[in-house]
């Protein structure tokens, strides 16, 4: 679980809280099943693919 959220682009350092954080908002459901640890398959993720925007420029 918290490999899949180390390499989301969501998941961002907070210089206040000191921790990482995720920026998307989950709702209810989605927040029970991210806590309970089960088969959490998060809609939002979005790879942390720096070079994206270098192979689009190729």
């Amino acid at each position: 679980m918290s490999s899949h959220c180390d390499s989301c682009s969501n998941y961002v350092y907070d210089e206040d809280y000191e921790c990482y954080i995720c920026m998307v908002d989950l709702d209810e459901d989605d927040m029970g099943r991210f806590l309970r640890g089960a088969d959490f398959d998060c809609s939002f993720y979005q790879a942390d693919d720096e070079y994206k925007i270098v192979r689009k420029q190729m």
